[in-house]
């Protein structure tokens, strides 16, 4: 065996190396062990046809917290966003469209062709959501209260509590309508338009496997209000050099602290000696001690393949495989010879840099829902695409371009015992179909597609049934229950490993959150202090 590590960090996605940063920074001995050939899960970029490069599975920026960016000094390595001009386009079935961002005073220019009201009430919609949104991402940089902690339990749930206490109370009327509500039953309370609630309620079914119908789905719209680029505060942006430049610039941070990375390292399983965590064994064979140990890899995953089942209870084997994962999604990558021109507006513009989103009522995202359930994909699926080589040209050849689909209700598993490896092709076709309805012509202008039904995902970047969010977002699955009550302070059921992936609080995105909150309470657990607290 190799000399002992301070930790070990299983999975080298984005929440692994800024777990391993803050490690790092602190002055342990840490490695990141990636079983592929680059780090970044399912943050990367790649060249999926020659001379066409674009983000593989994680494709936008928004949630990645402001903290972690400068903490990290990621632009120092390399890191870029371009803010989108606008969030969204989503063009109508009758030839119109609606253009959400951009400014105020735009947007309700916007809304005022579907409906005034809904134009007038927009400021007081804002407002309410940003209230919420500022308690919450203050507590998603918190670690969760953790039951069984004892009066740290009590402390920590009174001090976020009176966070959430301290609102006014009609925004705490509205943290119960969108931790409760289904997306269509908060919107219908502020909006009339249909088109103006699909543009929220979008938010509501990405990496959500359910109908904007659902109870529960209100969160699912707020999650996706939480982040910010460059400092304002909503919106969303390209990464020059795709997903893969943040993971590459957050693993040289690494480096620069003293991280050690292990590529093509896949790890087999937890050791465990005395019911404590004593390192990882390579699928090589390779035996690597270690103090402690940080899994990056979704909480079905880790406890179903990595962890002994002589190692966890049969009460937590239970919950577990009780766990809830599959977000519905089917992602592609589709080289064009050139960009696509959009009935509702033919011309090039800001529209084309913004998400085009084709779902244009919640009746629509709701009857994809229920396509899915029935067929095992929607006959009119839900696609949001994504033109990045428009702001950024080392993506595609002069002229050429590269498109993000990004697709949604595609069920887990398929009916009759059909297997994605034979539906893949069809759904492809079916999604690009979609797309060409709007923009004819864009089925012929695709050279090539990179192509990852919920399978792929699974396969290629260990998401358990291709779940972008590593679990269910769900109120039975958030905060404190991720992923489950008793351990969502990021300790697992056998001292000394811990969870810093999406799997824990706050959950799905390219947040860096998860990460960030495990390394502390990891650095917590070896001081004097922190080790008193644990056992109060």
């Amino acid at each position: 065996m190799t000399s002992q590590y301070d930790a070990l960090i299983i999975g080298g996605g984005h929440n692994g190396l800024v777990c391993a940063f803050y490690l790092a920074r602190a002055g342990l001995k840490v490695r990141v062990l990636e079983r592929h050939a680059v780090v970044g899960g399912a943050a990367v970029t790649e060249e999926f046809h020659p001379g066409f490069r674009n983000s593989v599975a994680s494709y936008t920026v928004s949630l990645l917290q402001p903290k972690i960016i400068a903490d990290m000094r990621l632009a120092d390595h390399g890191y870029r966003v371009i803010e989108r001009p606008i969030s969204n386009f989503l063009p109508q079935p009758d030839g119109g469209y609606l253009k959400l961002g951009g400014g105020l005073a735009q947007t309700q220019a916007e809304f005022r062709k579907f409906s005034k009201r809904d134009a007038e009430i927009l400021p007081a919609y804002y407002e309410a959501l940003e209230a919420v949104a500022d308690v919450l991402r203050d507590l998603s940089l918190k670690t969760p209260p953790n039951l069984g902690d004892g009066v740290r339990t009590l402390i920590d749930a009174a001090r976020q509590g009176r966070q959430l206490a301290k609102l006014p109370l009609e925004h705490q009327r509205n943290v119960l309508d969108l931790f409760v509500k289904s997306a269509r039953t908060f919107l219908d309370g502020w909006f009339e338009s249909e088109p103006v609630k699909a543009a929220f309620g979008f938010d509501a079914v990405v990496g959500n496997f359910a109908s904007p119908d659902t109870p529960g789905s209100a969160y699912v719209l707020l999650h996706h209000v939480f982040g910010e680029v460059n400092g304002k505060k909503g919106a969303w942006g390209h990464a020059v050099g795709g997903m893969g430049a943040i993971t590459q610039a957050m693993a040289r941070a690494c480096q620069a602290a003293g991280v050690e990375i292990s590529l093509e390292a896949p790890v087999a399983r937890l050791l465990v000696e005395g019911g404590k965590t004593v390192g990882v064994a390579l699928e090589s064979g390779e035996e690597i001690p270690a103090r402690a140990v940080a899994a990056n890899v979704g909480p079905r995953l880790l406890y179903e393949r990595i962890v002994s089942p002589d190692d966890l209870s049969p009460e937590f084997r239970r919950r577990i495989r009780a766990f809830k994962v599959g977000s519905g999604t089917f992602r592609m990558n589709v080289a064009l010879s050139h960009l696509p021109r959009f009935t509702a507006l033919p011309a090039p513009g800001e529209h084309l840099q913004s998400g085009i989103i084709i779902a244009p009522t919640l009746d629509y995202m709701d009857r994809a829902f229920t396509d899915a359930k029935q067929l095992g994909m929607s006959r009119e699926p839900i696609v949001e695409m994504l033109i990045p080589s428009i702001v950024d040209d080392s993506l595609a050849p002069p002229g050429k371009h590269v498109a993000s689909l990004f697709c949604q209700q595609f069920a887990p598993e398929l009916p009759g015992g059909r297997s994605w490896d034979d539906a893949r092709e069809e759904a492809a076709d079916l999604i690009v179909a979609t797309v060409d309805r709007h923009a004819p012509g864009f089925a012929a202008s695709v050279i090539a597609r990179q192509i990852h039904s919920p399978l792929d995902l699974e396969r290629r970047f260990g998401l358990s049934g291709g779940d972008i969010m590593h679990g269910n977002m769900t109120l039975d699955q958030l905060w404190s229950a991720r992923p489950m009550l008793g351990h969502g302070a990021y300790r697992g059921p056998i001292k000394g490993l811990y969870m810093c992936g999406a799997g824990t609080h706050p959950g799905g995105g390219v947040t860096g959150g998860p990460g960030h909150n495990a390394a502390r309470e990891m650095l917590a657990d070896r001081s004097l202090l922190g080790r008193v607290l644990r056992r109060a």
